[in-house]
């Protein structure tokens, strides 16, 4: 078996997904997604799916370092390239599972658990105030999520003296402590709870306010400081029981490697769609497993992307919980062929047909594509 052809399409979503379809000599076509690979994704993935062109699609691992090693003096040692290689690999997956008649969770490894746990990032609600997040995080414990989280940082708070400074101030702290003190009271003590921070602060501020919520047992804080400088991240975990969480915009093993080794978060969150894919990933997991750090991806793809990050995470022992981040997309449900929808109460629950196990639609997936774009061009 032969790759013949790769074409891709741009999805309106979170921002846009790129849906990456692989054709072979035997008929048989994997569909992969990637997301925020920025403007001229179609392009990068064009150049770099144009190396494994004649290529056997089985040999996945391979494949992916041809890419990768062949484009790393034009930045494929992260960022955008490596997010292309991603939406590859995941559509290769899918092929050979689709070739094999096997899941992609059996072809990983085989899997830890049927049901996939997720997390619904909330936003914020309403007009942001306590009251409103309260609201939201009732209503999304009622569609039978068990994990919940909401974004503290506001760069437009008229408590925020200098949009760009990483300081903290008094006014803005206390409504951060407010918001989550609804939260809990809104969902009581056990619905898991997490609250991030996207890298907004310096350290001082980091620590500070990781230990004003630690009353309120978090899930997790995530990325108090900004990714970059490990040992900061490390020192904000260090000082306090509210448990770190980090990786969201780091890249591969390498990318992985001092903050898993330095132990400087107790969460790791590798979005897989982005980042690294699933056979990488699963190797982060292990990475990690070492040090007793759990894993539980970023996520804000759609759910052909989503799906196969739940692959990665059925086949790891280490996994926490998934994100989900479409709560006010409802056309999330149509981009794929699922009856009944694919979350239920809170999971996604695996199937055993062959590859990712989903289609996507490709007639919803053509009235939300990218304006001046076409479907799998």
């Amino acid at each position: 078996m032969k790759i013949t052809e790769i074409h891709t399409a741009e999805v309106r979503g979170h921002g846009y997904s790129c849906f990456v379809r692989i054709h072979t000599d035997k008929g048989i076509v994997g569909t992969g997604e990637c997301i925020h690979g920025g403007a001229g994704i179609q392009d990068i993935i064009g150049s770099l799916g144009s190396l494994i062109l004649g290529e056997d699609p089985m040999n996945v691992d391979r494949l992916f370092e041809k890419m990768r090693r062949a484009r790393v003096f034009d930045g494929a040692a992260s960022g955008n390239f490596v997010t292309a290689i991603t939406g590859i690999e995941i559509a290769l997956w899918d092929l050979v599972g689709r070739a094999t008649g096997l899941p992609v969770y059996a072809l990983l490894g085989g899997k830890f658990r049927d049901r996939i746990r997720m997390y619904c990032d909330c936003h914020a609600g309403g007009d942001d105030s306590p009251q409103a997040n309260a609201d939201k995080a009732k209503e999304v414990v009622d569609l039978g999520f068990t994990a919940i989280k909401f974004d503290l940082d506001d760069l437009q708070s008229p408590a925020k003296y200098d949009a760009f400074n990483h300081t903290i101030s008094n006014a803005e702290l206390d409504a951060m402590v407010a918001k989550v003190a609804a939260v809990r009271e809104a969902v009581g003590p056990h619905i898991d709870v997490a609250m991030d921070l996207h890298g907004r602060y310096d350290t001082h501020s980091g620590i500070r306010v990781a230990k004003a919520l630690e009353p309120y047992n978090l899930l997790w804080l995530e990325e108090p400081v900004p990714p970059e400088n490990i040992d900061a991240m490390r020192e904000v975990k260090q000082s306090t029981a509210t448990p770190i969480c980090a990786g969201e915009n780091l890249y591969m093993r390498w990318g992985f490697k001092d903050l898993v080794e330095k132990q400087a978060v107790d969460i790791i969150m590798p979005d897989l769609p982005k980042c690294c894919g699933l056979s990488e990933g699963k190797k982060i997991a292990s990475m990690a497993e070492v040090y007793y750090i759990p894993m539980a991806p970023h996520n804000v793809c759609g759910p052909l992307g989503t799906v196969a990050s739940c692959h990665c995470c059925a086949a790891i022992p280490n996994f926490l919980v998934l994100e989900w981040h479409w709560l006010e997309r409802p056309h999330w449900h149509e981009l794929v062929l699922a009856d009944p929808p694919l979350i239920q109460d809170g999971y996604i629950t695996l199937t055993d047909r062959p590859g990712l196990g989903y289609d996507l639609n490709d007639e919803a997936a053509e009235k939300y594509l990218r304006p001046g774009t076409r479907l799998f061009a």
